[in-house]
């Protein structure tokens, strides 16, 4: 009777491997910005979206009034996309009040071309626009697989 339990949980274990959820982190740390974003989607179709969060911060800080440090989170995350290695994030959001009204969009594209490997890249592109101010930077971002 035990040894029949044990072969159970040792099947339904291995069937839940074979479906773990894709976990992603990405970071770029470069002279303008540092900033971190994990996500998390499903395995099964549709590749849904399980958690997200992030953080960035302007090396800067006069580039910007409202997005000098700044948490992300999964409201802020307007594109998304994994699917065969392949990684889109796209965050954006606007804080200030109306006449210093700021906007930072924020695009990872990354690619996992190599089955067996960890860890990745790809660019970042980012933008924050405000009535008095104007920054735009393009990087590398690393990223990799939990």
């Amino acid at each position: 009777m035990w040894r029949g339990l044990m072969v159970l949980a040792v099947l339904l274990g291995a069937a839940g491997a074979a479906r773990a959820d894709a976990r992603y982190f990405c970071s770029a740390d470069d002279k303008d910005v540092r900033f971190t974003l994990e996500s998390a989607f499903q395995d099964g179709g549709g590749h849904q979206l399980i958690h997200f969060r992030g953080a960035l911060m302007l090396k800067d800080a006069n580039k910007s009034k409202s997005f000098g440090k700044r948490i992300l989170e999964s409201k802020d995350l307007t594109n998304r996309w994994s699917r065969n290695g392949d990684l889109r994030l796209e965050v954006f959001t606007i804080e200030g009040a109306d006449a210093e009204r700021e906007s930072l969009d924020l695009a990872v594209i990354a690619g996992k071309h190599d089955e067996t490997a960890a860890n990745f890249g790809g660019t970042y592109a980012l933008r924050i626009e405000g009535s008095t101010s104007f920054f735009v930077v393009e990087g590398k971002v690393s990223c990799g697989t939990k």
